[in-house]
């Protein structure tokens, strides 16, 4: 079983819990699960699921989606497009409506910047065609004279 390894997660979790300065045991009653189940998290000798992981980001008071990363379950990329709404949900100095109001803001300018992108890279092509175009043209026009 000491062969098994389980990715980083559970050093990051060590990390993040040493910083909180809780103990082994107070994560673990704060998450839910058992000590002995948490310790071998952190030795890596457990693999957590995604549930469990979302109990102890919870109780570390961080985003669950870092966990996600961590354990390979989650790539950056995708972490980064769920971080903001996360960051919105877990502000206690909003309300839910208002919650709710600035998630979908944020995700209507990440659809009208991404349709631009999309747009400004469709223009690119077809003016690279264009220019090929011209260029052909220019080319059979230089061989077979005026």
């Amino acid at each position: 079983m000491a062969g098994l390894k389980v990715g980083n997660v559970g050093e990051y979790l060590r990390e993040q819990r040493r910083s909180a300065q809780l103990s082994l045991r107070q994560l673990a009653e704060a998450a839910g699960v058992s000590n002995p189940y948490l310790s071998q998290i952190e030795r890596g000798l457990r693999k957590p699921s995604a549930e469990i992981l979302q109990q102890l980001a919870k109780a570390l008071r961080i985003s669950a989606e870092t966990l996600y990363v961590q354990a390979g379950m989650l790539d950056a990329r995708e972490r980064d497009e769920l971080e903001v709404p996360a960051a919105i949900l877990t502000d206690p100095s909003i309300n839910e409506r208002q919650k709710q109001v600035l998630i979908q803001i944020y995700e209507s300018f990440r659809k009208e910047n991404a349709a631009a992108g999309e747009s400004r890279a469709a223009e690119g092509t077809q003016e690279d065609q264009e220019a090929d175009r011209a260029e052909g043209s220019a080319a059979v026009r230089e061989e077979t004279g005026p």
